[in-house]
């Protein structure tokens, strides 16, 4: 039965210091008592201790992973510079400005203070720390080599989440792109060519064909717009909806991705490197490789990764070679399979799946330089195009009469 985890609270505090200078602070802590005894051991003779109000609106900074990635550095850090654990917890909650952190760090505290195992207390958090983690942690504490592990496990989440951000900046690019042509076209079609068509009823004269349709367009969008607006909010909410609850919706996106043009060549090369990366850190930390493999199946991002790791792991299983597995599925590139038969053969599976993943993740950070130089003259191209056509269908009218004249 899993343990309850500890409420902490974050209390405000003022005090009197040695000299009896007036002090004021906050302390994140079980109860009110201990703030008063810990106030004491620091020299403080404490007054007005309240419990601090939670935010009006929500329960203020989420936890990112990035978080977690620095605080698992930092527990290395201090693991490796001999620094006891709990003494651990305390300082790293000392130094973060986010209340939610410090409380999951010093709920950690407190559990492994209560008798638990860091790997047992990391698991009441979940959302934090999912079971690769907490596997590996397990691991490092059972071969007592926590802070070996952990340093491993730091590197992992670093490698991790600099890629998921390389992944979300070549993502955002192109719906950046979209999103602004489409408030362009909105605002010239809604406020400028109204007055245009105030001024070609005027000429009495059969407007062209191209002028007429933006017109038109117009027309349609002032008349309906809210109609317009309700319909892409309801399409936002049905796509999330369906993104949450299907899981043929989310593997067919994942399919889709892939064959984007650009965008589906990073996606590819980000899974191989997730791929590469959590296998490398898994089998190094000892985890038999079958067993890894699981935990590398759910790492990879994408459906077509998952199901091919998982057909690696049933072959695998059977005495078969990494490599001739890898090679069977037909979706990892040759050079990672080269690399891990060459792991195989010569006893260092762990250090060429790092180089392999190394390779990606900078291949990815290239591709996305890449993206992002090539949608500069793009996003100039399409907002060119956009804005040049309305204001040619306007002018066309004028240039007509012009020719007449």
């Amino acid at each position: 039965m899993a343990a309850k985890a500890v409420k902490i609270t974050t209390f405000a505090w003022e005090g009197l210091d040695r000299r009896g200078t007036k002090v004021t602070g906050e302390m994140t802590s079980q109860s009110l008592a201990l703030v008063r005894a810990q106030l004491r051991k620091q020299g403080i003779n404490p007054g007005k201790i309240k419990k601090k109000s939670a935010p009006l609106f929500g329960k203020g900074k989420r936890i990112k992973p990035l978080a977690i990635a620095f605080f698992t550095r930092q527990m290395a850090t201090m693991m490796r510079a001999g620094v006891p654990l709990l003494q651990s917890f305390d300082i790293i909650a000392e130094g973060v400005d986010n209340p939610n952190m410090t409380k999951l760090v010093l709920g950690l505290k407190n559990e492994v203070a209560s008798g638990s195992t860091f790997a047992h207390a990391l698991r009441q958090h979940p959302k934090y720390f999912d079971d690769l983690y907490c596997n590996l942690v397990d691991a490092g504490e059972q071969a007592g080599a926590l802070e070996t592990l952990l340093d491993r496990v730091a590197t992992y989440k670093e490698k991790t989440e600099a890629l998921k951000s390389k992944i979300k900046k070549a993502m955002t690019y192109p719906i950046a792109v979209l999103v602004v042509a489409m408030i362009v076209s909105g605002i010239l079609l809604i406020k400028v060519v109204p007055q245009f068509k105030a001024v070609f009823q005027g000429f009495g004269a059969e407007l062209p064909a191209f002028t007429q349709m933006v017109i038109n367009l117009s027309e349609v969008i002032q008349a309906w717009w809210y109609i317009i607006l309700i319909g892409l909010v309801a399409l936002g909410f049905v796509f999330k909806h369906f993104h949450q609850k299907s899981e043929k919706f989310r593997n067919f996106l994942d399919r889709t991705y892939l064959k984007i043009p650009v965008v589906g060549g990073i996606l590819y090369k980000s899974s191989v490197a997730r791929y590469a990366r959590t296998l490398s850190t898994t089998f190094a930390a000892g985890v038999p490789l079958v067993e890894a493999l699981d935990s590398v199946a759910g790492a990879t991002g994408n459906v077509v990764f998952r199901q091919g790791v998982l057909q690696v792991k049933q072959e695998v299983s059977t005495g078969i070679p990494l490599n001739y597995a890898m090679r069977a599925t037909k979706i990892f590139p040759s050079l990672a399979v080269q690399m891990t038969a060459i792991g195989e053969e010569s006893g260092a599976l762990d250090n060429m799946l790092d180089k392999v993943a190394t390779y990606y993740e900078e291949e990815v950070d290239n591709s996305v330089a890449n993206l992002t130089t090539l949608m500069e003259p793009l996003i100039m191209a399409v907002l060119g195009v956009l804005v040049g056509g309305l204001v040619i269908a306007m002018y066309l009218p004028i240039f007509q009469l012009g020719s007449v004249v």
